[in-house]
């Protein structure tokens, strides 16, 4: 028997259940994991809080971990090769992460990069092909200067780290009082400016005259996006992830992991990201980790507010 979390039916993380199971074993195409750590999303709670076409329950929460290899059915070839028991591997866009052990599509588990611990693995995949995809869709190559919207938050983290490998200068905003996250910004290589009154004119000036091409907002803030409307000229180079009702009246682009054309982009980027963490180009901080048996209260923590970098479930 192994545990794992579940949403019986729609509704808060309060409602969800750590509920003894079985775990098949795997039939062809798929590996069995013994999980090390869990990675937190906002997603694994908005995806199940509410009715929506095509769920059912009961649902097991989450979709990226990273673990060892405990048996291979028929078949089973990795993202990154073949598979044995024994592998350290990471998993994403997988279900069911939030657990002691679990089987899975061997097409959705790669090689786990030496680079990271568990808990950092664990929390790559999600935000990192997030952030390629915003990348790739407005176009951003080097020598740009692209405005990012919550720049120290996890996709705005792999943001800055993915553009500074290629090149793209990034102005990224900040809590008016968040020195701590005006660090971060720093650390991977953006220019911070503060919310509030005189945002735009603010990213005028850290933008030292060159213009700002595109945008990138994982905040969803009115104020984020009227700015961003403001600086860029062409609304086919803004991008939100959090904001669609926006994109959709002022006619500026919107992503989302469930969304087809983002489902194709973000399965082939996995492996790509695998390697920038594997050479050392990405890094994803942590900030704190919670005992598997804990996940709600880590969702909470997650979910109410700025936790100053990724989460982790440990069984």
């Amino acid at each position: 028997m192994a545990k794992q979390w579940r949403a019986h039916q729609p509704g808060p993380v309060e409602d969800w259940t750590f509920d003894d199971v079985e775990v098949p074993a795997p039939g062809p195409g798929e590996v069995t994991i013994r999980v090390h750590a869990a990675g937190i999303n906002p997603a694994d709670a908005k995806h199940v809080a509410a009715a929506r076409p095509g769920a059912s329950f009961p649902t097991p929460i989450g979709y990226e971990l990273s673990g060892e290899v405990t048996a291979v059915g028929p078949d089973a070839l990795g993202g990154t090769g073949p598979l044995s028991v024994g592998d350290e591997v990471v998993a994403f866009r997988v279900q069911g992460a939030y657990a002691t052990d679990v089987t899975v599509p061997a097409r959705d588990v790669f090689a786990k990069p030496a680079t990271l611990s568990h808990a950092e693995a664990a929390n790559l995949l999600l935000a990192g092909t997030t952030a390629a995809e915003m990348i790739q869709v407005t176009r951003a190559t080097a020598g740009e200067t692209v405005l990012l919207h919550a720049a120290s938050g996890a996709v705005g983290v792999s943001l800055l780290q993915q553009a500074r490998e290629l090149g793209i200068r990034v102005i990224g905003t900040v809590g008016p009082d968040g020195e701590e996250s005006a660090a971060r910004v720093r650390r991977f290589g953006g220019i911070p400016v503060a919310y509030g009154d005189g945002l735009r004119e603010r990213a005028i000036e850290a933008a030292g005259g060159e213009p700002i091409v595109a945008a990138w907002d994982a905040a969803g803030t009115d104020e984020a996006i009227d700015v961003s409307l403001a600086l860029v000229a062409e609304r086919d180079r803004i991008v939100t992830i959090v904001a669609p009702q926006r994109a959709e009246s002022d006619g500026f682009l919107w992503i989302a992991g469930a969304r087809p054309e983002s489902t194709r982009f973000r399965d082939i980027a996995r492996a790509h990201i695998l390697e920038l963490a594997a050479s050392g180009v990405l890094e994803v901080p942590i900030a704190r980790t919670f005992p598997l048996a804990d996940a709600v209260e880590a969702v909470q923590f997650v979910m109410d507010g700025h936790p100053g970098g990724k989460v982790a479930l440990l069984p």
